[in-house]
């Protein structure tokens, strides 16, 4: 592997190498809002709690309080969140588990009705590095996505953006043109498979609800602090080149009232903004496909994958 192989998917480059590239419609900052719309099944034991079990013991299913945390964010955080994304006139991306469309309909619906993208999420809230056949839970993901939609989804997202070796391929191969599991950049950038370049997109763990809150313990309003620091920095380095500046969200933690007031405050600063556009997924890969002009070459110039 030569030295710009770092990883087996995406050569090494330095942010201050990278050609510019023309702002989306002259605004040079890309909001992405990406909302996380899960489905953790009551009799698993839950992908994250917000309180351990009592007294040191493993929480075994049932988890009641860990599965009314998310539970909450379904019923109360996504309608507070949706509401406040419909006054603003403003869009999302719904990094959406398929199984959402069975277990809970009526959100299914809503997300649908409010023109969200569906980005693939998985089947239902499990890595793939833990599914029997992930190429099988990709394919009837992507699948019953288009089914509720109409249109069958560009872009995914892994849950707990867990991949194995083959992941980026199979995607690829199920006709997936856009990729947010590799958090290494500010912008969107070219991606190894078997099958041909993809896109990669930008995701966060610095703008993560998670992170901030369930990990971290900030405060209350930690999100819009950390906003106004990341806009500082982000609109110098726009003068020269574009950047995505993406939140990723979870209705169970931006969707609860202390939180939400803060991250209203953050859209309102945003939307003042003349330098900002909101986009969804498939917007900055587009956006990246032709601004970039170059379709990936350099992947296909490097021949067989690095790492095979």
């Amino acid at each position: 592997m030569s030295a710009d192989w770092s990883n087996p998917r995406v050569p090494f480059r330095l942010a201050s190498e990278r050609a510019p590239l023309e702002p989306l419609n002259g605004k040079p900052i890309m909001v992405h809002l990406a909302m996380n719309i899960e489905y953790w099944p009551f009799d698993r034991p839950m992908p994250r709690g917000i309180i351990p079990a009592p007294h040191g013991a493993r929480a075994e299913p049932p988890d009641v309080p860990n599965y009314s945390w998310v539970e909450y964010g379904l019923r109360c955080g996504m309608p507070r969140f949706m509401e406040m994304l419909a006054q603003r006139e403003l869009t999302a991306s719904a990094f959406i588990n398929a199984q959402v469309a069975d277990v809970y309909p009526s959100l299914m619906t809503a997300v649908v009705e409010a023109g969200w993208e569906l980005v693939g999420h998985g089947w239902f809230q499990q890595s793939l590095k833990q599914a029997d056949d992930e190429a099988a839970v990709i394919a009837k993901s992507l699948e019953r996505l288009e089914q509720v939609s109409g249109r069958r989804p560009r872009a995914w997202l892994g849950p707990g953006l867990g991949e194995t070796t083959d992941t980026p391929d199979i995607l690829k191969a199920q006709g997936v043109e856009f990729l947010h599991d590799w958090v290494v950049d500010d912008l969107p950038f070219w991606i190894h498979t078997k099958h041909g370049p993809m896109v990669g997109l930008p995701y966060t763990f610095e703008l993560n609800d998670v992170p901030v809150y369930a990990i971290q313990n900030g405060s209350s309003d930690e999100i819009l602090k950390r906003l106004e620091a990341t806009l500082a920095v982000f609109e110098r380095e726009a003068e020269t080149q574009p950047r995505v500046l993406t939140f990723g969200l979870h209705p169970h933690i931006i969707g609860v009232p202390h939180i939400a007031y803060y991250f209203e405050k953050a859209l309102d600063l945003l939307v003042t903004r003349d330098d900002v556009v909101f986009v969804t997924s498939s917007v900055i890969g587009d956006w990246f496909i032709a601004a970039d002009g170059t379709g990936g070459a350099e992947m296909t110039d490097r021949g067989a994958h690095p790492a095979s």
